[in-house]
C-alpha cells in the first residue's frame, strides 16, 4: 500500500476492493515516518484513538457516500484551527490551549467521514507567506527542499504534497492558502470569505480570514469544500454560497490577465516564460484572454500591511502580546508590533482607501469572468528568505494580497514545470460566490498540464468528481438560457452578479424554433415550441440560482420573452426563456444554426 495514491477517488476505489480505514491510517503514519520531516506536524492524533475512529467507520458501503462523501479519508488541520483534544498553538507554544470542541469546519469534516491525523505547522499566528516563521522545525518543500515550503499554511501543504494526507485545512488572509500550494505542486482552494465558518479559528485579520483547502486535485479540494460550506450562527461573518456537486466550465469565458507592462516577476525569466505559455494554453481551452491594467490591484495589495489590517492582527492577540511579547517570533513581533504606531484615524484612512480602489476596480472586474495570474511571481530558497525575510515575503504576495480585500474567491492550480524543474502554478480569481467558476476552469487547466500530484510520482486520476452531497441542491433553481445570457455573451454578467453557477450545456427537444428578435436594445433570440420536429434541437446552457436570485432575474424580463418549461433532448425539463409567438413580428428564423452562438458567430454580432 505504500504506492497507493491518496486522492479521494483512488482511496474509495481501494475501499471498495477491501482496503480498511485502519490500513489507510497506518499507511499515512508510515509515510510520515519515512518522510523524516519533523516540521510537518506540531501535534499528532493519539495513534490508538485514531485507529479506533477508523475502525468505528465499519465496512465500506458506496451508498453511504452521499451522506459521508469523505468516508475514511485522512486529513490534516492547520494548528490555528481547533480540533477537540489536540492543543491549538498557532505556532506559539506559550499561546497553547486545549479546545473542548472541534471548530465548525472540522466538525463538518468529521460528519462527512474524514479522519484527522493531526495539527500542522505554520508561520506563527498565520503571519507570513514563507513558512519559516515558526519556533518548531521548518517543513521541507515536497518538490525541492532548497525552496521555502510557503506559508503560512506550510505544514498543511507539505502533508498533502507528500501523500500523507488526502487534503488539509489551511487559512488564507493574504495568500496563505495559495502560495504553499503553488510551491508544492498541489491545489489550493481559497473560498469566498465566510463560505466556510471561521468559528474555532485563531484570527489573523478577522474580517478577511478564510479557512482554505489543500488537495492533490481540484475534485478533492471541492469535495472537502462542499462538506464544510454552510452558514454558521457561531460565526457572524459566515454566509451561504452555492456549492454545486460538480462544478463545470462554461463554453465561453473571458479571462483577465495583467497587461505585459504590469506583469511582475522580479527578474525571474523562467516564471515569465511559464506564464506566457500558460496564457497560450488558456486560449487553447477556448478562453478569450483580455489584458487589464493592474496598477490598482497592486495598490490595493499594499494596503494589507498598512493601517487597518495590521491593527486588526494586533487586536486578535493584544491580550497575549501584553504579557508574552517575547514569545513571538522576531519577524512576527516586528510586523504585528507595528500596529502600536497606528491610530484609529489611520485605520479609517485605510478603509477609505480600500473603498476607493473597490469602486475603481469594479468595472474592470465586471468586464471579465475571472482573472488568471501566476500564483507567485518567483520562487525563493530558504537561504534567500533567511537573508532578507520581509522583502522576499512581500514579493511572494504580489498576486495574492489584494484578493480578500476585494472580496474575491480563488483557486491555485498546478500548471506544469519551469525549465529548472520547479513547479509552476496559476491562480484563478473571481468575485465572491463564484467559487464553482474557478474550480471548473482550474480542473481543466490541471488536466491539460499533465502534472503529477504534489511531490509524488502519482499520475492524475481519471473520472468524475467524487460522489457526494450537494448542500445547495435543494435551494437552487435551474434556468436554461439560449441567447445573450449564454457564457461569453453580453448579458451573462447579469446571471453571475446574482450568484448563478454554470451547470451544463444542453439541447432542447427537436420541437423548437429559434428566432432573432427585432427591435431589441441588446440582440437576443426567442425560443418557440412547435407542433412537431423542426431540427436537432437548440443549444443552451443551464445555470443555477437561489430562489431569491431567480425571482429577481425573472422580474426584470421584458416581453415578448418570459419563463416557461422547456423540454430537453434527454427527456428532462427545465425552466427557461421562451417567446410569445405574437411578439415575433419581424423576427428572423435562425433555427438552422442550432443555437444563438452559431448565429452570432456567423454574422459577427459581437465583433
Amino acid at each position: 500500500m505504500t504506492d497507493l495514491p491518496f486522492d479521494i477517488g483512488s482511496l474509495h476505489d481501494a475501499y471498495a476492493g477491501g482496503l480498511t480505514p485502519r490500513q489507510v491510517v497506518e499507511t499515512a503514519l508510515a509515510r510520515l515516518a519515512a518522510a523524516d520531516d519533523p516540521g510537518i506536524f506540531i501535534h499528532l492524533a493519539d495513534r490508538d484513538a485514531l485507529l479506533a475512529q477508523a475502525d468505528a467507520l465499519g465496512g465500506f458501503d458506496p451508498a453511504r457516500l452521499a451522506a459521508m462523501p469523505l468516508w475514511g479519508i485522512p486529513c490534516a488541520v492547520k494548528d490555528n484551527i481547533d480540533v477537540a483534544g489536540m492543543p491549538t498553538t498557532a505556532a506559539c507554544p506559550d499561546y497553547a490551549y486545549l479546545p473542548e470542541r472541534d471548530s465548525t469546519a472540522v466538525a463538518r469534516l468529521r460528519a462527512a467521514g474524514a479522519l484527522v491525523l493531526g495539527k500542522t505547522n505554520l508561520d506563527q499566528f498565520a503571519t507570513g507567506l514563507v513558512g519559516l516563521r515558526s519556533p518548531y522545525p521548518i517543513p521541507r518543500n515536497a518538490v525541492d527542499p532548497a525552496l521555502v515550503p510557503g506559508g503560512s499554511s506550510s505544514g498543511s501543504a507539505v502533508a498533502v504534497a507528500r501523500g500523507i494526507a488526502s487534503f488539509a485545512l489551511g487559512t488564507d488572509t493574504a495568500g496563505s492558502g495559495r502560495i504553499p500550494a503553488g510551491l508544492n505542486n498541489i491545489v489550493g482552494l481559497k473560498p469566498t470569505v465566510g463560505a466556510i465558518s471561521a468559528a474555532g479559528v485563531v484570527p489573523a485579520c478577522r474580517t478577511l480570514d478564510c479557512v482554505s483547502v489543500f488537495a492533490l486535485t481540484v475534485d478533492d479540494a471541492w469535495a472537502a469544500f462542499a462538506a464544510m460550506a454552510a452558514a454558521d450562527p457561531a460565526d457572524p461573518y459566515s454566509k451561504s454560497v452555492a456549492v454545486p456537486a460538480a462544478p463545470a466550465r462554461p463554453a465561453a469565458l473571458t479571462v483577465g490577465v495583467p497587461a505585459p507592462a504590469d506583469q511582475r516577476f522580479f527578474g525571474d525569466g523562467d516564471m515569465g516564460a511559464c506564464y506566457a505559455a500558460a496564457l497560450e494554453a488558456l486560449a487553447g481551452l477556448g478562453c478569450r484572454v483580455v489584458e487589464l491594467p493592474f496598477a490598482d490591484f497592486y495598490a490595493t495589495a499594499d494596503l494589507l500591511y498598512e493601517g487597518a489590517w495590521v491593527a486588526e492582527r494586533y487586536a486578535a492577540i493584544d491580550g497575549f502580546i501584553a504579557d508574552h511579547e517575547d514569545a513571538l517570533h522576531p519577524v512576527t513581533r516586528t510586523i504585528i508590533g507595528g500596529a502600536r504606531k497606528l491610530s484609529a484615524v489611520d485605520a479609517f484612512k485605510g478603509l477609505y482607501a480600500l473603498q476607493g480602489y473597490r469602486a475603481k476596480l469594479a468595472p474592470v472586474l465586471a468586464s471579465v469572468d475571472l482573472l488568471c495570474l501566476p500564483t507567485a511571481p518567483t520562487h525563493y530558497t530558504v537561504a534567500e528568505v533567511e537573508a532578507e525575510p520581509i522583502a522576499t515575503n512581500s514579493r511572494l504576495g504580489t498576486y495574492t494580497n489584494f484578493v480578500n480585500l476585494l472580496d474575491m474567491c480563488g483557486m491555485a492550480v498546478p500548471a506544469g514545470s519551469r525549465a529548472d524543474g520547479r513547479p509552476f502554478s496559476l491562480t484563478l480569481l473571481a468575485p465572491a460566490g463564484q467559487d464553482a467558476l474557478c474550480a471548473g476552469l482550474a480542473r481543466d487547466i490541471h488536466r491539460a498540464g499533465g502534472c503529477t500530484l504534489g511531490g509524488t510520482d502519482w499520475a492524475q486520476p481519471d473520472g468524475a468528481i467524487p460522489a457526494g452531497a450537494d448542500p445547495a441542491a435543494g435551494e437552487q433553481i435551474e434556468l436554461v438560457v439560449f441567447g445573450a445570457h449564454l457564457s461569453g455573451m453580453p448579458l451573462n454578467g447579469e446571471l453571475r452578479r446574482l450568484g448563478a453557477s454554470f451547470a451544463r450545456t444542453v439541447r432542447t427537444a427537436p420541437s423548437y424554433r429559434l428566432y432573432a428578435l427585432a427591435g431589441q436594445k441588446v440582440a437576443r433570440p426567442g425560443l418557440v415550441r412547435t407542433d412537431g420536429p423542426c431540427g436537432d434541437g437548440i443549444e443552451g446552457e443551464v445555470w443555477r440560482l437561489s430562489p431569491a436570485a431567480f425571482g429577481t432575474f425573472v422580474a426584470a424580463i421584458a416581453p415578448p420573452l418570459g419563463i416557461g418549461t422547456v423540454d430537453l433532448d434527454d427527456g428532462s425539463q427545465a425552466k427557461g426563456f421562451i417567446a410569445e409567438p405574437a411578439g415575433l413580428g419581424a423576427a428572423q428564423d435562425i433555427t438552422r444554426y442550432g443555437g444563438w452562438r452559431g448565429f452570432a458567430a456567423d454574422i459577427g454580432l459581437y465583433g
